[in-house]
């Protein structure tokens, strides 16, 4: 069926959208440490673009976390999203499909 393919592009993206997830975390740490250089214009366009997929839905997930200092757990609550999405939601939805 057609809705089973588009489920499961849908998976297919939430996956790609976790590696994206990973890659700014990942930078973030290696700008905050001074591993990269964060003047590289290499490094800036890779973070904005990295920021501009990332922040629409990290943003929210801040505003309702308490405030913990430097640590951000923002990423982690969205990655446990993103798994429960594609291991609950969409399995479920393929089984009322068929």
């Amino acid at each position: 069926m057609i809705l089973i393919r588009i489920l499961s592009f849908i998976s297919y993206l939430i996956t790609l959208y976790t590696w994206i997830i990973i890659a700014s975390v990942v930078l973030s740490w290696l700008m905050a440490f001074n591993v990269v250089n964060a003047y590289n214009p290499f490094v800036r366009t890779l973070w904005n673009a990295l920021n501009a997929v990332t922040e629409p839905l990290l943003r929210p997930i801040r505003r309702m976390m308490p405030d913990l200092g430097g640590i951000d757990l923002s990423p982690i609550i969205l990655l446990l999203g993103c798994y429960f999405v594609q291991s609950v939601v969409i399995p479920s939805i393929a089984d009322l499909v068929r």
